[in-house]
């Protein structure tokens, strides 16, 4: 068995963020169980406050049998947006995994930036972006872990 099909056995593990449960609501939905035919299944932790989001970031070890393998985080958020906590995760987080968040207008693209998110998606949710995106970015992280 090579790296990469150990890697496919395992689900994915996505950690999502927002205060708003219709923004929960249309990230699952436009995920689905898979994001990619060619891709492993995917378990989504879904969070409403930052607090929350830390105490499971924290309690996460880095030799973990079912680590973190990206962030979707709302920049909308309240009273928390999700830009600051990408750019809190990238700052606190050792080899953090990708970063995706969801902003309300094209023209935030530089706050998603300032954030060091690797990437970026508007309100309202477009499935094919999204499932896209994240595909996208899971293989890129599996690429660079396994590398």
């Amino acid at each position: 068995m090579t790296q990469n099909e150990g890697a496919r056995e395992r689900k994915y593990s996505i950690v999502l963020y927002s205060d708003d449960s219709s923004v929960r609501d249309a990230v699952i939905g436009a995920l689905g169980n898979r994001v990619a035919s060619d891709m492993a299944e995917h378990v989504i932790h879904q969070f409403a406050t930052a607090a929350a989001l830390r105490l499971f970031v924290d309690s996460k070890k880095p030799e973990s049998e079912s680590p973190i393998d990206l962030f979707i985080l709302d920049g909308e958020a309240v009273p928390e947006g999700g830009l600051g906590m990408a750019r809190q995760l990238k700052d606190e987080v050792f080899h953090c995994p990708p970063v995706m968040v969801i902003t309300g207008r094209k023209e935030d693209a530089w706050l998603a930036a300032w954030s060091r998110a690797e990437a970026n998606v508007l309100h309202p949710i477009d499935p094919f972006t999204m499932a896209h995106t994240v595909a996208d970015l899971l293989r890129s992280h599996t690429v660079a872990t396994t590398a």
